[in-house]
Parts: C-alpha cells; sequence; structure tokens
C-alpha cells in the first residue's frame, strides 16, 4: 500500500514540466579514462553544472513554486548544509518571496556566499549549531513561531520529485542506461532518481553511496528503520546527516540494488583524479559516485553505468586539508614522535641515514620547546611510494631512534596533527 502510494505521489512529468526552463538540463559526460579502467561505460551527470552547482535547485523549486499563494506570502524556511539553502535561495528570489535559511556554523565560507548570492536581498541567512540536524532544530521551531512553510531537504514527495528529474534527464540522454551510482545523504536524489527508472527502466542496477563518517542509510538498512546516529564525521558536508527521511528510507530500502561506503580519504583523492585528469572541480559529495566504481567494479563491468556528480560547491580553501586527507589514505604521509638519542649529530643522522632517497620532510617541530634538538619532535613525512614505509621504519629502528607511529593512533593524531 505505501509503495503504491509513493509512486503515485511522485509526480515526475509534472515536476519536468514546472522545472523547464528554470533548471538547466545538465551534460551527460561520457568519461574515457574511468570506462578504461573499470572496463565498462562510464557517463558522467554533472549536475555540478547545474545554476547553483547542485542537484538540489530541482526539488526546491519544485516544492515551492507548488505551493498556494497563501503561503507563499508568509515566506518559506529551510536548513541546510549549504547545497538545498542555495536552491531555496534561487528559488526565493525568482519567486519573488522572502525566505529564512538556517545553515550549520561549520557551513564553508564560499557556501554561505553564494546563498546569499543567489538569494539576492531576498533571504536571511541564520548560521547555528555544528551539524544539519542541530540547524534543523532551530529551523522547525522559528517555522511554527513564525506561520512560515518550511522546505525540507529531502523527506518530502515534491522534493523528491524534483530530484528525480535527474533520472529524467538520464533516461532521455541515455536510453541504454544500465546502472545508475547515487550519493546518499538524507536520501532525496536517490528516491527520487531510483523511482522514476524503476518505473521507466525496472532492470537498470540502482547502487547509493555513503561516507564512511555519515553511513545513516546504511546503519537505517541494518536496523530496519531511520536511526539517529550518535555522531558522524562532517567532513563531506553535502551528505553527512545523522538520521535519513522516513519516506526516503522507505523508497531506498524498497528499490536500491546496493549501499556501499567510502572511506572519506578515498573521496579525497577521487576529488585530485577529477580535477587533475578531467578539469572537474567537485565538492567531496560530488565524488563520492566515481570514489564508489571501484567498490562497485564487478557489478558494473561491461555496463553502461552514470555517475551522478552531485556537486561543485568547494570551497578552495579546503584543498590543502583534501590533498592531507588524500596522502594520509594513501598511505603516502605519516607522523611520527620521534625521540632523538642523547648523543650529537642525532638529527643529522635521521635526515641523511634514516630518510629514503624520496622521502621528503613535511614538517618538524620539538613537542618541548625547552629541549630542542634532543627531545621529542613531531616529524611528518611524505613517500612517493607507499611500499618505502616498512623501509623507513626499519632504518628507525636500526639507529636506536625511538619512534611512536601517530598514524596508528587516531586520539593522539587528533590531539597532535
Amino acid at each position: 500500500m505505501m509503495e503504491t502510494d509513493t509512486k503515485n505521489a511522485l509526480d515526475f512529468d509534472a515536476a519536468y514540466a514546472r522545472l523547464k526552463g528554470v533548471v538547466k538540463h545538465t551534460p551527460l559526460e561520457f568519461n574515457q579514462g574511468l570506462s578504461n579502467r573499470y572496463g565498462c561505460e562510464v557517463y558522467l551527470k554533472r549536475e555540478d553544472l547545474q545554476l547553483v552547482r547542485s542537484y538540489k535547485l530541482r526539488g526546491a523549486y519544485n516544492m515551492i513554486s507548488g505551493l498556494p499563494q497563501e503561503k507563499l506570502v508568509n515566506g518559506v524556511v529551510c536548513a541546510s548544509a549549504g547545497n538545498h539553502a542555495q536552491g531555496v535561495a534561487f528559488s526565493c528570489r525568482k519567486m519573488g518571496i522572502k525566505g529564512v535559511i538556517f545553515m550549520p556554523e561549520i557551513t564553508p565560507k564560499q557556501k554561505v556566499k553564494q546563498t546569499e548570492m543567489f538569494g539576492d536581498g531576498f533571504v536571511e541567512i541564520v548560521l547555528t549549531g555544528d551539524t544539519f540536524d542541530d540547524c534543523l532544530h532551530e529551523a522547525l521551531a522559528y517555522t511554527q513561531a513564525h506561520e512560515m512553510t518550511f522546505i525540507p531537504p529531502f523527506d518530502d514527495h515534491r522534493i523528491i520529485a524534483g530530484q528525480g528529474t535527474v533520472g529524467v534527464e538520464i533516461l532521455e540522454d541515455l536510453p541504454g542506461v544500465e546502472a545508475v551510482i547515487m550519493p546518499v545523504g538524507g536520501g532525496g536524489l536517490a528516491s527520487g532518481v531510483s523511482t522514476y527508472l524503476r518505473q521507466q527502466k525496472p532492470d537498470t542496477l540502482l547502487l547509493g553511496v555513503e561516507p564512511e563518517g555519515a553511513p545513516s542509510m546504511v546503519e537505517a538498512f541494518r536496523q530496519g528503520n531511520p536511526v539517529t546516529l550518535d555522531k558522524i564525521n562532517r567532513f563531506v558536508d553535502g551528505a553527512a546527516v545523522k538520521r535519513v527521511g522516513a519516506l526516503t528510507y522507505q523508497i531506498c530500502q524498497q528499490l536500491l540494488d546496493d549501499m556501499q561506503l567510502v572511506p572519506e580519504g578515498k573521496i579525497c583523492t577521487t576529488i585530485l583524479k577529477l580535477y587533475n585528469e578531467d578539469a572537474i572541480v567537485v565538492e567531496p559529495a560530488g565524488a563520492l559516485s566515481v570514489a564508489a566504481l571501484d567498490l562497485y567494479k564487478d557489478k558494473i563491468k561491461g555496463k553502461k553505468v552514470v555517475c551522478v556528480i552531485s556537486g561543485g560547491n568547494n570551497d578552495i580553501d579546503r584543498m590543502q586539508e583534501i590533498k592531507e586527507k588524500s596522502l594520509l589514505y594513501e598511505g603516502l604521509k605519516h607522523y611520527f614522535i620521534v625521540t632523538f638519542p642523547q648523543r650529537p649529530g642525532a638529527l643529522k643522522l635521521f635526515v641523511n641515514n634514516v630518510l629514503g632517497p624520496h622521502d621528503d620532510i613535511t614538517r618538524f617541530e620539538f613537542i618541548k620547546k625547552s629541549e630542542k634538538e634532543s627531545g621529542p619532535a613531531l616529524v611528518g613525512i611524505e613517500l612517493k611510494d607507499a611500499a618505502d614505509y616498512p623501509g623507513l621504519k626499519q632504518r628507525m629502528e636500526a639507529h636506536r631512534f625511538k619512534v611512536i607511529d601517530i598514524n596508528q593512533d587516531q586520539t593522539l593524531f587528533d590531539y597532535l596533527v
């Protein structure tokens, strides 16, 4: 009964017609490099080239433009980590209505400024809380107090139908599509695209992917219902929610063929590869589907595969952090606490005899400022090849350097690095 009601409520034709002329029909680009690497035909659905640089505009405008006039007069409210906010802001300006947008305090500045730009005087931004779920609580209270309309980021039929127009365009541009890999945060995109493709091309393989540090849909699948995670890694801010929607869980649980988790470090490596190899700038959530190709390589071999690049709102200030996370994940960067022997020339010995010919010290600081030249030091070393690590450790031991590998101790790593 619930499945039938859900399908009837998701009017993709109406959403597609409503969005035509407002959102951009984004390109579906064949990627030769990825196709060669995975033995299939890989196409990238470039929602990073959408007007607000993410698919979120689709759901926001579909819902807002369908509201009755008496609700539009009082204005709308939303809570968002950034991309939904920009979609709502664009919609408010387009329709000439007031919007109040709640965003977590940790939202990248680039996304806040973009939201202000798209709103162009029609929206007020309130920064509150550490996570999306924190600011959602504040937004809902504000909505009720001011008798406005809340525009949810994912758990609403109208939002899901709008996001599902990504699927309409995929099938229009690639009728022979055989598999689609979609990022999952709250589940709106995956719900909409999956429902549409199941209706139109039932044999399509529907694959979801979440960041390892925010496994809200995976955990919901495991427990049989949406659950609130105690804590999440906020790095993939566009797909990091503590709890998926009740409606989106129901749809994804019924329709997705598989869900996988991708480590944040691997996502960072993918961001850098897309930039260096294809000149594509993606945010962490936007890299999820491509990062998952390794995990799904056996399922997609020989197929026509679409990876949804969900967004490109990446703050340039984050690039150093992204590079660092990638190097750590790839085993190319290691941090140590090194206690130097109480003998002359110990530091020189370390540089000349312990470091390999391609090893590079990227950080060096004595932990106790009063014991320079003899006390413990925090040393960061970047390797050319991950296979060089055992040799480095062996030379440290051979020359009697006391070493603590901080990479292996997350608490110590967080404290010192």
